[in-house]
């Protein structure tokens, strides 16, 4: 059995993606900043973890990775606030990377968003600072000794999952159960490392579409 930390435990996708990877046979601890949260996340089958990864410095982070072998990033400020999103998404993000290394929790998936590091958005658009911010996390997770895999969804969707997408370079829109999904097929699939993985809604069930990665130049 693996043990996966999902970081930001409370969130949309990674409260459908908890009890999935907890049937995958996975042993599940999400970390979440409020502890009102946490029989949210016990209902998933999830060991709820209260620690605020905004404060947490990179000797707090490998701590709390201590013992795990792989971490889903999950989290996110939500936008809004450009201080606390480069914050969170990308100050956070990287520190959680290097604790990742130093704990030894060597598997991390990145959810990260379909446009990051090609979207080209004028500094004067309120979307900047997030984009960058998330390009910039990405780059941070390319450029460590883990074994990475950056999901790109697309635009999120409430619609029921379907198991089925397709990956390509033009952006469209995934339900959030399919990229919960995604993230367990990912994590089981060692030919997802070192992957940037675009996907939306799609007619390829998720474990061939994984299985058919075109190669990267």
């Amino acid at each position: 059995m693996t043990n996966v930390m999902i970081i930001g435990g409370h969130g949309k996708v990674a409260l459908l993606a908890a009890p999935l990877l907890v049937e995958a046979g996975y042993r599940v601890t999400a970390v979440i900043r409020n502890p009102d949260q946490a029989e949210a996340v016990a209902a998933t089958g999830a060991a709820p973890e209260v620690a605020d990864i905004e404060t947490l410095d990179t000797a707090g982070l490998t701590t709390l990775l201590d013992g795990q072998d792989a971490v889903v990033w999950s989290a996110g400020a939500g936008g809004g606030d450009p201080k606390r999103t480069i914050a969170i998404d990308q100050d956070a993000a990287e520190r959680s990377m290097d604790a990742a290394e130093a704990a030894g929790a060597l598997r991390y998936v990145m959810v990260s968003y379909f446009g990051s590091g090609i979207d080209d958005i004028p500094a004067d658009n309120p979307f900047s600072f997030y984009a960058e911010a998330k390009a910039r996390a990405d780059d941070h997770l390319r450029a460590s000794g883990l074994d990475w895999t950056v999901l790109g969804p697309s635009r999120l969707t409430t619609q029921e999952p379907t198991g089925r997408i397709e990956l390509g370079d033009a952006a469209g829109e995934v339900s959030r159960g399919n990229v919960a999904r995604v993230i367990v097929a990912a994590l089981g699939d060692r030919g997802t490392i070192r992957r940037t993985i675009r996907f939306n809604d799609g007619d390829v069930p998720i474990a061939e579409a994984l299985a058919g990665l075109p190669e990267e130049s």
